[in-house]
């Protein structure tokens, strides 16, 4: 376990992160990454956003600003009903509503647009967008983002397709014995899908995310961030995904990091505004996200969210990059992978961490 957040601050490198980490970042050897990319485009994103980076970095070398082309990759997850993390199809609240949040940030003009607990539109990235270019304001929640998403002209739909509502009835029916909502005899499993347990009982509170940053043929960084939240929320949470320096951060002179996984404790602790200063202080993408890790970690002193070790119980994972093309990501635990396109083909590249499982 990291054994004081001033101890680890004054390594200069993650050399010396080996006696304060429970497992050795993997293909390190003890030192941090410093991947450096020829100056050119670069995009980023979650590892559910192989499609994203790739319509992202077509889109930039089709002379696309970079907040265009990520909003356009983002779009590919938000509008597919069998991805159940962001968009149509994404898991509902505790009412069986689908409830979405997005924001996007424009690093040459250092604006930004953000829409939450919004209702009935597959893609809030591109309200947000209109937030920020067509409003004096930067976050619209709720039925006033709904009220202005119909009046540019955006469709309405019913968000919540037959494969989250199972998975939603199944939560329903097996998160308590003393309610009046019944499983069936006999599950299907197979049908059950995402979040079914080998007891059904109680099931896990999942959630997902996408997240994408770009550099484009300028030089310009943008990004944006997208999600439905955690799954059956008490209706009108809003996580981190939609608030500018938790959920996601750009400054162009700087570079960009988003974030997904538990949006409270990114909330609580500004993570991704935080990845962009430690890059300004001269770490690299990787080491200022394993920086954020372990504000995390420090800072979780909730006992309900802490293991027999005092670890979290729950992950965060951060994606970021640097004005000059350099890349990187870590979780506080291993097992997760960021999607990147770096002038090649897009790409899965796993995670650094801080412990083992």
């Amino acid at each position: 376990m990291i054994s004081s957040r001033r101890e680890f601050l004054q390594k200069s490198s993650l050399a010396g992160a080996g006696a304060l980490v429970s497992a050795v970042i993997p293909g390190v050897a003890g030192t941090a990454r410093r991947v450096k990319q020829p100056s050119g485009p670069v995009v980023i994103g979650s590892g559910n956003g192989i499609r994203t980076v790739e319509k992202a970095m077509q889109r930039i070398r089709n002379g696309a600003d970079a907040l265009d082309a990520v909003i356009a990759g983002v779009n590919i997850l938000e509008e597919d009903p069998e991805e159940t993390s962001v968009g149509y199809g994404g898991l509902p609240n505790e009412d069986g509503v689908v409830e979405l949040d997005a924001a996007i940030m424009h690093g040459p003009t250092h604006r930004a647009g953000a829409v939450g607990a919004l209702r009935k539109i597959k893609t809030p990235s591109r309200v947000a967008q209109l937030v920020m270019e067509r409003s004096d304001h930067v976050f619209l929640v709720g039925e006033g983002a709904l009220r202005f998403a119909r009046a540019h002209g955006f469709g309405e739909a019913d968000l919540l397709t037959d494969k989250a509502r199972k998975a939603w009835l199944h939560w329903m029916e097996t998160r308590s014995r003393e309610d009046d909502w019944l499983p069936p005899e006999q599950p299907d499993r197979q049908e059950m899908g995402v979040l079914d347990e080998p007891t059904g009982y109680p099931p896990v509170h999942d959630g997902g995310t996408v997240h994408c940053s770009g550099i484009d043929m300028n030089g310009g960084i943008s990004c944006v961030t997208s999600t439905s939240g955690l799954a059956f929320k008490i209706p009108g949470r809003v996580g981190d995904s939609p608030i500018i320096g938790a959920g996601l951060y750009v400054d162009d002179k700087v570079g960009a990091a988003g974030s997904t996984g538990r949006g409270e404790a990114t909330l609580t602790n500004c993570s991704c505004v935080m990845i962009v200063e430690y890059m300004r202080q001269g770490k690299s993408p990787e080491e200022a996200c394993l920086q954020a890790c372990v504000d995390v970690v420090e800072h979780n002193r909730d006992a309900r969210l802490r293991d027999q070790r005092g670890l979290p119980t729950f992950n965060v994972r951060f994606y970021a990059l640097n004005k000059r093309g350099d890349y990187g990501g870590a979780g506080i635990f291993k097992g997760s992978s960021y999607a990147l396109h770096d002038g090649g083909s897009a790409r899965l590249i796993p995670l650094s961490y801080l412990y083992e499982k």
